[in-house]
């Protein structure tokens, strides 16, 4: 099975390098059979890879956009590959002639790529502004740095090492960026968090020493669908609380132009009110959420939520009635 993989990769690039090329080159070149080159197209076509047969004598070719990158490289491979320079006086006598001048353009076009990935992610990354809470001291190079190197190795779909602030210590992470997802001043990150096996939310301004190491992955998204189902979620809960808030009208606006993992259900009701309906099992988080909006939210339904948001209230006025 590996050797037929190996092969369905060697063909998609054999025909993506040389347009029309003829069966009987690609088993060649492959070192099989015309008929197993013919029942490997069919197992590409399966796949929906849009390689076609332009007739008798015409070959191979794709008939879309579709590409491979083979020179989408990790930094380490890209300078094992250039480090060729340096025993080339002594290769030469085995060479073809062409293979220098081939060598020189596969370089150039590495580092044009690179540098192509570079100022696109660069271009990316001015499109964002990380808020910082004012009792974080994170410097303003190490908070561009870390946002960068997630959205390289999110693109690239490349695993990053680092560390991770988790209750005022430095803990060493290891991770799959699948998504980012704002909030209020700040972007959570979703990941699969090697040593606990499992999707994790990390909040970005946390994230230090990020570097991108050549192990690839593939986003589960289903696994992501699953994990934002439910918004106020505490993960590995499966009951959710159906709860009904009003808003009143002066911030209905607002309410409706925040951004949610899942779509709440929002009614304006005849007095100009919002109804917002939605599942949660996390009271903490919901509390946090509400306190921006002050005396202008009230938390229907369930009884037990208002009488949990009264005791929130009321410690808080506990605190502010000491002095």
């Amino acid at each position: 099975m590996t050797d037929r993989l190996i092969r369905l990769m060697r063909i998609i690039t054999l025909v993506q390098a040389k347009p029309g090329i003829l069966a009987r080159e690609l088993a060649e070149r492959c070192e099989t059979t015309e008929r197993t080159i013919y029942r490997d197209m069919e197992a590409l076509s399966a796949m929906h890879i849009p390689i076609a047969n332009m007739g008798h004598g015409r070959g191979y070719m794709f008939i879309s956009h579709f590409a491979m990158y083979p020179l989408n490289w990790s930094d380490e491979e890209a300078q094992a590959f250039i480090q060729l320079a340096d025993v080339m006086e002594d290769i030469r006598p085995l060479l073809r002639p062409a293979f220098e001048s081939a060598y020189e353009k596969v370089v150039a076009s590495s580092q044009k790529n690179r540098s192509e990935r570079v100022e696109w992610a660069e271009k990316i990354r001015g499109m964002f502004r990380e808020g910082t809470k004012v009792w974080q001291n994170i410097e303003g190079d190490e908070a561009s740095h870390s946002f960068l190197t997630l959205l390289q190795a999110g693109i690239s779909q490349n695993s990053i090492e680092g560390k991770y602030m988790s209750q005022g210590e430095m803990e060493h992470i290891r991770f799959d960026p699948y998504c980012l997802i704002p909030r209020e001043y700040q972007f959570d990150l979703l990941a699969y968090c090697h040593f606990s096996e499992r999707l994790k939310k990390f909040q970005v301004n946390r994230l230090h020493d990020l570097r991108i190491i050549p192990r690839t992955f593939r986003k589960n998204d289903y696994l992501i669908q699953s994990y934002l189902r439910v918004p106020w979620t505490t993960r590995g809960s499966t009951v959710g609380d159906a709860i009904k808030i009003r808003f009143s009208s002066s911030v209905v606006e607002r309410v409706m132009q925040e951004r949610f993992c899942v779509h709440p259900v929002m009614t304006i009701e005849p007095e100009g009110t919002l109804l917002f309906e939605t599942v949660l099992v996390n009271a903490e988080e919901l509390f946090a959420w509400l306190s921006k909006y002050g005396p202008e939210a009230e938390i229907i339904e369930p009884e037990h939520y208002r009488s949990l948001m009264k005791e929130h209230l009321e410690r808080w006025q506990q605190v502010y009635n000491q002095r």
